[in-house]
C-alpha cells in the first residue's frame, strides 16, 4: 500500500471521529470538516517522505486539533475559548496522543456531532445528508443513492445545512429533556441509513463496508444506554444487532454477495443474535410500559428475528414476516416497504401473488432508478418460468446499480 492510499484508507475510517473531536474545539461542524481536510492534505504531503506513522489515526487527529487551536488563537476570543477547551488544549499541545483514536474515548464527541447535525433548524433531508457526510464519510453520490435523489440536490443540502448551523450558532452538544426527544427520530433515521450503506454499499467495488456498520451499531448501543426509556431506540439497536449478525455470511471468499437463501447460517453471529433478541424484548417492554405499540424499527427487528429463528431458509415463517410488513406498511407507508412486503408475499403465497404488487409500484417516481425493483421483478418472473423476461429485468437492474459486486451478481443471474 502506498502512502497516498494509506492516507485515503485511514481518513475514510477516522474522518468522523476527527471532525467530531475538532468540532468540540471550534464549535462549528463546517469549520471542523475543513480542518479535517487540512490534516488530510498535510498527511498527503508528509507521509510519502516521512513514512506512515505508527498510529495514523492519532496523527490525523492531533494535526487537525493543532490547526483548530491555531485558528482559535487567531481569534479575539482566544482567552475565553482556551478556558472552554480545557483538557483538549493539554491533549494536543505535545506529541500526537496515541489514545486520540480510541473509539471509546470519543463516543461523546460522535454523539454531539450527530445530535448537532440533526438540529431542528435543518430540514429532515438536510439533517440526514449532513450527518451521513460528516459521520459516515459518504460522498454526495453515495448519499444521493441512499436518498433516491440527485447529487446536486444533496450537495446543496449539505452546503445550506452547514451555513444554517453556523448562522444559528447551534451549540455542539447532546441535548436534554424535550429537545432530545424532538431530535431523536431523525438521529435514529440517520444511524439506520449509515448502517444500511455499510450493509449493502450503494457504489464502489465492495459489497460491504463493515466500518460503517460498526459505527452505526456502536452509536445505536450508546444511544440505547443514553435513552433507556425510548422503545424505538431499543428497536433500532435490536434491528442492527440482528442484521449485523449475518455480515460474515453475506459475502463469499472472493467478496461476492451471497443471497439470504444461500447463506451458511452457521456463520451467523450467535452473540449478536442474542443481543438483538434482548434489545427487541426491551423495546416491547418499554413500549408496553408507555402504552404504545411497536414502532417501525422494532417491527423491522421483529422481521429480522423471524429470519434469525429459522435454522434453514426453508424453515422461515414467511406468513409471519408478511404480516409484520402489513403492520409496517400501515405505520410508515413507502414504496420500499411495499417492495419488501411483496417479497414476503411471494414466499408465503407464491410469485404470482407478488407480481401484481410489484407491477403496481413500477410507475412510482421514487423507484424510477431503484435497482431492486427490476431485481425483485426478475426473481419473481424467474420463479414463474418466464426466463426471457426475467433476464431482461436482471440486466436492467445491473444497469441501475452502482455497486460492482452487485452488478456482477445480477449479470450472472441474467446469464443463467
Amino acid at each position: 500500500m502506498t502512502a497516498a492510499s494509506a492516507v485515503e484508507a485511514v481518513f475514510r475510517i477516522e474522518s468522523a471521529r476527527i471532525i467530531a473531536g475538532v468540532a468540540r474545539i471550534v464549535r462549528d461542524v463546517g469549520i471542523a470538516e475543513e480542518l479535517a481536510q487540512d490534516a488530510l492534505v498535510a498527511a498527503l504531503e508528509q507521509w510519502p517522505e516521512s513514512g506512515v506513522p505508527d498510529n495514523p489515526g492519532a496523527w490525523l487527529m492531533a494535526t487537525a486539533k493543532h490547526r483548530a487551536i491555531d485558528l482559535v488563537r487567531r481569534r479575539e476570543t482566544y482567552a475565553r475559548k482556551l478556558a472552554e477547551m480545557g483538557r483538549d488544549v493539554e491533549t494536543v499541545s505535545g506529541e500526537p496522543d496515541p489514545g486520540a483514536a480510541d473509539p471509546d474515548r470519543i463516543d461523546d464527541d460522535l454523539l454531539r456531532l450527530i445530535f448537532t447535525s440533526c438540529h431542528p433548524v435543518l430540514s429532515t433531508d438536510a439533517r440526514i445528508a449532513l450527518t451521513l457526510r460528516l459521520l459516515g464519510g459518504l460522498t454526495t453520490e453515495e448519499i444521493a443513492r441512499a436518498f433516491l435523489t440527485t447529487e446536486p440536490a444533496v450537495a446543496q443540502r449539505i452546503v445550506r445545512a452547514k451555513r444554517a448551523l453556523g448562522r444559528a450558532r447551534v451549540p455542539f452538544e447532546v441535548p436534554y429533556g424535550p429537545e432530545r426527544a424532538a431530535r431523536l427520530g431523525s438521529v435514529l433515521e440517520v444511524i439506520y441509513l449509515v448502517f444500511n450503506e455499510g450493509y449493502a454499499a450503494t457504489a464502489g467495488d465492495d459489497w460491504l463496508r463493515p466500518g460503517l456498520c460498526e459505527d452505526a451499531l456502536r452509536l445505536a448501543r450508546v444511544l440505547a444506554g443514553l435513552t433507556p426509556g425510548e422503545a424505538e431506540v431499543h428497536g433500532l439497536a435490536a434491528l442492527l444487532e440482528l442484521q449485523a449478525a449475518r455480515t460474515a455470511a453475506r459475502t463469499g471468499p472472493d467478496g461476492a454477495p451471497v443471497l439470504l437463501a444461500d447463506q451458511n447460517r452457521a456463520r451467523w453471529d450467535r452473540l449478536l443474535i442474542r443481543r438483538g433478541y434482548a434489545a427487541l424484548l426491551r423495546a416491547g417492554e418499554t413500549a408496553a410500559e408507555a402504552g404504545q405499540a411497536l414502532g417501525p424499527y422494532a417491527l423491522q427487528a421483529a422481521i429480522a428475528a423471524c429470519h434469525a429463528r429459522a435454522a434453514r431458509y426453508e424453515d422461515t415463517d414467511w406468513a409471519a414476516i408478511a404480516a409484520l410488513y402489513d403492520r409496517l406498511a400501515a405505520l410508515t407507508p413507502s414504496p420500499v416497504v411495499e417492495l419488501n412486503r411483496a417479497v414476503a408475499v411471494s414466499m408465503a403465497e407464491g410469485p404470482a401473488a407478488a407480481l401484481a404488487l410489484v407491477d403496481a409500484l413500477a410507475t412510482d417516481p421514487a423507484l424510477k432508478t431503484y435497482h431492486l425493483l427490476p431485481s425483485v421483478r426478475g426473481d419473481l418472473l424467474e420463479r414463474m418460468g418466464r426466463t426471457d423476461e426475467a433476464r431482461a429485468e436482471f440486466v436492467r437492474a445491473a444497469e441501475l446499480t452502482r455497486n460492482e459486486r452487485e452488478r456482477a451478481l445480477l449479470l450472472d443471474r441474467a446469464g443463467r
